[in-house]
């Protein structure tokens, strides 16, 4: 049988963290009270002591109030206003009210501005310190509930994150798997002329007229192809690497055929139509270009989704000269304008919108819909993070997004982004 090890002299044990005393407010306009509740509570509190109400309130702000005794009968500010008015400083705050002069109307008054209790003078020593551990048992208890509930809120919100990151994650992973097979594409063609290449080298004894000619055509293609497969590369590799005070190197309609390739074998096409009209002048936007392909793929499967019977989507850009007169939209029960106040509203812009000819979204499910985990979909067609992560995209990228939906009649999503010029 093991032996019990011994206790290490020399480990020094942390004591637990001492709890911090609690702080006692006395308000009252007579000295000799002020000492009495002094005495009483010295060893048990730390004490602030006020004999009247404005350095009461002035006492309340530079320090950390629990408890405040206070006298209802005071020259200048009374009791009740007193009470007031460090309820304003800190909603928290417990306060026992005394008075000689009891009256139902400044119990009433007193209870409604949450007095936590109300002692009448003279009071025995055992009837206050009972009223006083009373407030302070409340008090912690309040902060100890408020602290759980801050916790709480703060594991949940990094939990919300940490799924919306996975979400965003997920679907760059399906973007750069087209990618890839977008590559794959032109490199197997490459492969295939290469093959032929060193058939017709490997067989010939000597190279014919017809043969250089062959071989010239084949290595042309194999140029264009290898090109193709640099320029998905450098792309794709640039919107990793490129830091958002750079000139974009790609532009909108370079990622609109992107998104193209993309929607041609999504699964969530199938009985849906769909049109890509690119801008008439290409330009940049101040967005990663991962991130915009993204919200706009969000957006447009959503659509695709909105209807068992399938409809048609648009996805369409237009370049705006003048900034957006932002007094212009209102939000109603068909419409709101997401963003405003981080939005980069500043001429030229680029609008893209997403359009479908769908079953619109009822003015009760508008409010939600960007909420995260909202979705009206089954348990297995979708997280309902989707939009959510779009309207996240949009505001790192100081865009704004507009919805303007009819029920019967569809939904158009609107992006708007600060427009840059391309690098050369």
């Amino acid at each position: 049988m093991p032996a019990t090890p011994s206790a290490d002299p020399e480990v020094a044990v942390p004591p637990p963290p001492a709890r911090r005393r609690g702080t006692l407010l006395v308000v009252d306009d007579e000295e000799g009270a002020r000492l009495s509740l002094r005495v009483i509570f010295k060893d048990e509190y730390d004490l602030l002591l006020a004999p009247d109400g404005p350095t009461a309130i002035e006492l309340a702000q530079k320090n950390k109030v629990d408890v405040a005794v206070c006298d209802i009968r005071m020259g200048g500010m009374s009791g009740i206003e007193v009470l007031e008015r460090l309820k304003y400083v800190d909603p928290a705050i417990e306060v026992v009210m005394i008075t000689a002069f009891e009256t139902t109307d400044t119990i009433r008054q007193a209870l409604r501005l949450r007095a936590c209790d109300y002692l009448n003078k003279p009071f025995d020593v055992a009837t206050i310190r009972a009223a006083v551990a009373g407030a302070m048992q409340r008090r912690r208890l309040e902060s100890e509930i408020h602290g759980d509930a801050e916790k709480f809120q703060a594991a949940l919100a990094e939990l919300q994150d940490l799924k919306i990151e996975e979400q965003i994650a997920h679907t760059r992973g399906d973007i750069y798997a087209s990618i890839i097979h977008d590559i794959n594409g032109p490199l197997t063609v490459v492969s295939g002329f290469v093959q032929l290449i060193n058939q017709r080298v490997g067989n010939a004894a000597r190279m014919e007229v017809e043969d250089l000619e062959f071989m010239k055509d084949r290595l042309k293609v194999v140029t264009r192809q290898v090109t193709n497969c640099i320029e998905i590369s450098r792309r794709y590799l640039g919107f990793l690497r490129r830091q958002s005070d750079e000139a974009p190197r790609v532009g909108v309609n370079q990622l609109l055929s992107d998104l193209d390739h993309l929607l041609r074998v999504h699964p969530s096409l199938h009985r849906n139509q769909y049109n890509v009209r690119p801008l008439a002048a290409d330009l940049g936007v101040k967005i990663n270009g991962t991130d915009l392909i993204q919200i706009l793929l969000n957006l447009t499967v959503n659509a695709f989704q909105c209807s068992p019977h399938g409809c048609q989507v648009d996805i369409a850009g237009e370049v705006l000269p003048e900034p957006l007169e932002l007094t212009a939209f209102k939000d109603s029960p068909g419409e709101r304008l997401l963003n405003v106040e981080n939005f980069a509203n500043a001429a030229p812009l680029v609008r893209l919108s997403v359009r479908d000819t769908g079953p619109g979204i009822p003015p009760e499910i508008l409010p939600k819909i960007f909420q995260p985990y909202f979705t009206t979909k089954g348990p297995r067609q979708g997280t309902g993070l989707g939009l959510n992560i779009v309207q996240r995209l949009i505001k790192e990228a100081g865009g704004a997004l507009h919805v303007r939906t009819r029920v019967g009649e569809g939904t158009t999503f609107t992006i708007y982004l600060p427009a840059a010029p391309l690098a050369k």
